[in-house]
């Protein structure tokens, strides 16, 4: 028998509040600097075809913050329908748009507003009517059940300290059959408690 997931005893409105702190910096400051790679850079260590990377406005690839390419793990077809969870500034949106092309839609949810913000623009900027950006959390998303294809998300599961929940949405949100390509952080050691629970470490 499985033994049941324990959730961090941390306090979630709090976290999330400290999380979209430092990601709203990543969305109006991206040259500031931060413990992790971003932008450009990021992207050609992380895989990305050059094609799909200048095919990003500028303002969204700037704020980029991912940690893979979830598009390796597989091709997301014409006319079909995406969730982006933890979009940020829609970098992977707004790839996926055009791989759906104009009879497939992205939904792209994210917590933190300037972020959000910053890439309904990008797509206003790119042409594309196919993004809903909606202001959402992983573990509740604002998606209807059995409706994407494929869903999608890029380092924002190791932000969240309940992953089943998330996990279980996804699941939700998904079709029969559906896909579910993640790019995230993985650990070869356990992390103890008392760090889990240290809200400091979760967002540096």
């Amino acid at each position: 028998m499985a033994e049941p997931v324990s959730v961090p005893k941390v306090n979630i409105e709090v976290l999330r509040k400290a999380i979209s702190a430092e990601y709203r910096v990543v969305a109006e400051n991206p040259e500031q600097g931060f413990h992790f790679h971003t932008g450009r850079p990021l992207a050609k260590i992380l895989g990305y075809d050059e094609k799909l990377i200048e095919a990003v406005p500028e303002s969204s690839l700037k704020s980029f913050a991912g940690t893979g390419n979830p598009f390796s793990l597989g091709a997301i077809k014409p006319g079909g329908k995406v969730v982006d969870v933890g979009c940020g500034a829609g970098f992977d949106s707004l790839i996926a748009a055009r791989m759906v092309g104009d009879s497939g839609q992205v939904i792209s949810v994210d917590m933190t507003p300037e972020m959000l913000e910053k890439g309904l623009a990008a797509s206003k900027e790119a042409g594309l009517n196919n993004i809903d950006f909606r202001a959402g959390v992983a573990e509740e998303l604002p998606v209807d059940d059995n409706w994407a294809d494929v869903v999608i998300s890029n380092g924002a599961v190791n932000l969240c300290p309940d992953k089943l929940a998330v996990f279980r949405e996804m699941y939700r949100v998904l079709k029969p059959g559906g896909r579910i390509q993640i790019a995230d952080i993985l650990v070869e050691k356990a992390v103890p408690e008392e760090a889990k629970e240290d809200i400091d470490l979760w967002t540096g």
